[in-house]
């Protein structure tokens, strides 16, 4: 489990596009967002680096949290 804090994200879109991302890199992720702490939690495969990559792919930023 890996938890990233994510700034940025405001709707359901923003939920959406964040998680398409990462399971667009690993179709298995299991992605929790809390928009009201600005967070994203992922059970994946991927390293940190993979999932931050995805994110600011977005348009997003993002860190380990």
């Amino acid at each position: 489990m890996q938890v990233f804090n994510v700034q940025g994200m405001t709707c359901g879109h923003c939920v959406k596009a964040v998680t398409a991302a990462v399971q667009g890199q690993d179709a298995k992720a299991e992605v929790k967002v809390d928009l009201a702490a600005r967070q994203v939690t992922v059970d994946s495969q991927l390293s940190s680096e993979q999932i931050l990559a995805a994110i600011r792919e977005e348009g997003y930023e993002a860190q380990s949290a």
